[in-house]
């Protein structure tokens, strides 16, 4: 019976010392896991101060838009119905305007009609139908077709003359700049445009190359306006290589030839 009963109580103090050890293992493999959400945690607040502390993003830049501009494109043309059609803000309208530009030029260039010509059987064509109109209607009992009184306002023609008046003296500044020596980058740039049209004149007619140009106007805004980011960074890189290339050209070249009088020796 004594040797059971110390059988018995080894045999308890065994089991006590189990359960005791599975405790102790648990709580190392609690206290690891808890470390592990410390660190974790941790982590997360250092991730926090870093967004925290790290700088706003940039806004892009002003001086780095194409040309300079500081206004949204839609702004730059107009911001009225002009700049919505070029932009493609109602998309019936654009579809139709450059749908007329391209019947026109199908009309004159493919066909080969004269404009003379077209627009007298035009009219020939519309005088007709409302004459009959006009005289039709008494015999079918329906009112004549009404024509509205179309004058030109005063105004608008004085606002238009003068608003022409001011780009053509501006214009005629500039040229006179130009001639008398001042400005060689402005002599050196509008030589090469009138060379650029001189080319492109002698490839194609004045309708033609005035459809290519409508075509750009009506497609190359709204491009922009959608990849302007892009565009903008190549320009950027294109305009520096080419003040790079200037400024060699500038300090070679144009520094050595003869200018006219400047505006500033005024006696």
């Amino acid at each position: 019976m004594a040797e059971h009963a110390g059988e018995e109580t080894s045999s308890a103090r065994e089991a006590l010392t189990e359960e005791i050890a599975e405790k102790l293992h648990d709580h190392h493999h609690g206290g690891g896991g808890g470390g592990g959400g410390d660190s974790s945690s941790s982590s997360d607040s250092d991730a926090e101060r870093s967004r925290a502390s790290a700088p706003p993003p940039k806004k892009p830049n002003n001086s780095c838009r194409l040309f300079g501009r500081e206004k949204p494109v839609h702004a730059v043309l107009g911001g009225g119905k002009v700049a919505d059609v070029l932009l493609w803000r109602d998309r019936k309208i654009s579809v139709g305007v450059l749908g007329v530009a391209t019947i026109i030029w199908v009309l004159f260039e493919v066909l080969e009609f004269h404009l003379l010509t077209l627009v007298a059987h035009c009219l020939i064509l519309s005088f007709a139908i409302l004459f009959l109109w006009s005289n039709a209607s008494t015999f079918i009992n329906k009112t004549p077709p009404r024509f509205p009184e179309v004058s030109i306002p005063e105004d608008a023609v004085v606002n238009v003359a003068r608003s022409l008046r001011y780009d053509i003296n501006r214009a005629f500044a500039v040229l006179r700049e130009i001639a008398t020596g001042r400005d060689l980058k402005k002599f050196l740039i509008v030589i090469a445009g009138l060379w650029v049209l001189s080319v492109i004149g002698s490839q194609c007619n004045f309708l033609t190359l005035f459809y290519i140009v409508f075509v750009i106007l009506h497609t190359v805004p709204v491009l922009y306006e959608k990849y302007q980011d892009k565009v903008d960074l190549y320009a950027e890189k294109a305009m520096a290589e080419i003040k790079k290339h200037y400024a060699v050209f500038d300090a070679k070249v144009l520094s050595k030839i003869p200018r006219g009088p400047s505006k500033a020796k005024k006696h």
